[in-house]
């Protein structure tokens, strides 16, 4: 057992794996065929104690530590089954409202999305501003007890499925990142709308969605913590995020390292295993030093944020080094499968496709850069 995770955490994963591997995995295909998982997963899920565990026992959670959210991570990955958006509503929504929304809304929010009832959503990206959240321009003015919004989202995870969406908005368009709040809004509010599901090369099974509003108004107690506080708040929360993402990258690693590993072992070419060809063997001792390395550093900024230490450059180094090997290592390892390893039928095929996108959302590889040089240009 890692020296990171507890036997609380174990004992999780087991009913997890069984879970995934029973209610999850035999859907997935058709799940990526449409587009989307159904809802009914998501509240399957909620009954079994697998979404939202650090949500505290107040709002109907089990107030669990962050391992209990890697745990979730690392399985979905293990098992290649990227159409679960867990992690975007579990870990990124689900403490936006925990931190920042008023008590009322507490109680209104949380026990549903523990349950699976209501699945959430954040709205940052906007067609011509990615990774610049400072240029949005979905605008939130004021008026009398409510906000008034208007603006579009897009590559919204969950965004076909949410039941609550935390918007980024300028509530004081003049002041750039100083102008952004944080508002939630409620699916069936008159003027929010889904647009439609997005056709992404990989993750087929996510829905992502864009989103629009057209005048949408929502009571001020919508607002989550203080006004024009927005990017304070989300730069603040990146670092977890981050973080599930280097979780997952190593996650999926070690296990598309066993699936190769086990194809290699069976498979044979001139006779001889492929396996015991001096590249194969370079090619996998190459990538279970990169993983082993990984997986050491992970679990030690795990060990860190679980202990409320975690600083933006080491979950920036974490989610840059975790994605980039990630792209690398599975291209060396669909290489290893030939022909095979570029057909679906094979995990491994499916895992480097669905793997791009790491180096991108999240914040890409080149802000992560800028985001670990500011820790050592900066002046003291």
């Amino acid at each position: 057992m890692r020296a990171v995770m507890t036997e609380e955490h174990e004992a999780f994963r087991t009913q997890l794996r069984r879970f995934l591997e029973t209610e999850v995995l035999p859907h997935h295909e058709a799940w990526e065929e449409q587009g989307y998982v159904p809802k009914e997963i998501w509240k399957r899920a909620g009954e079994n104690g697998f979404l939202c565990p650090m949500v505290p026992e107040a709002y109907g959670g089990a107030g669990c530590d962050f391992g209990f959210a890697a745990v979730v991570t690392e399985e979905v990955a293990r098992l290649n089954v990227t159409g679960l958006g867990f992690t975007m509503h579990s870990e990124i929504v689900a403490p936006y409202i925990t931190r920042f929304a008023t008590e009322e809304r507490k109680k209104l929010w949380l026990p549903k999305m523990v349950s699976g009832e209501l699945i959430g959503a954040l709205g940052m990206t906007e067609p011509g501003t990615g990774s610049d959240v400072k240029s949005i321009k979905t605008k939130a003015v004021r008026d009398g007890d409510h906000y008034v919004i208007s603006g579009q989202k897009t590559f919204i995870t969950n965004g076909h499925n949410c039941g609550i969406i935390v918007l980024a908005v300028k509530t004081d368009p003049d002041a750039g990142r100083k102008g952004i709040s944080l508002i939630a809004i409620e699916e069936g509010t008159p003027g929010f709308e889904k647009g439609r599901r997005l056709k992404k090369l990989g993750l087929p099974a996510q829905d992502t969605s864009e989103l629009f509003f057209d005048e949408v108004r929502v009571p001020v107690e919508n607002l989550l913590g203080e006004e024009n506080q927005g990017f304070y708040y989300m730069m603040k929360e990146l670092a977890q995020e981050r973080l599930a993402i280097a979780v997952r990258s190593v996650a999926s690693l070690e296990s598309m390292f066993d699936e190769t590993l086990e194809y290699t072992l069976s498979r044979k070419a001139f006779g001889n295993r492929l396996v015991d060809f001096q590249n194969s063997k370079f090619k996998l001792a190459e990538a279970k030093s990169y993983i082993e390395m990984l997986r050491a550093f992970v679990d030690d900024c795990l060990r860190e944020h679980l202990q409320g230490q975690l600083s933006p450059e080491r979950a920036a180094m974490a989610k840059l080094m975790g994605t980039e090997l990630q792209g690398k290592l599975l291209d060396d390892m669909l290489q290893l499968h030939g022909g095979y390893g570029y057909m679906r039928e094979y995990v491994v095929g499916r895992a480097w496709l669905d793997a791009r996108v790491m180096r991108i959302y999240g914040g890409s590889s080149e802000v992560m850069k800028e985001i670990i040089a500011k820790g050592f240009t900066k002046n003291p």
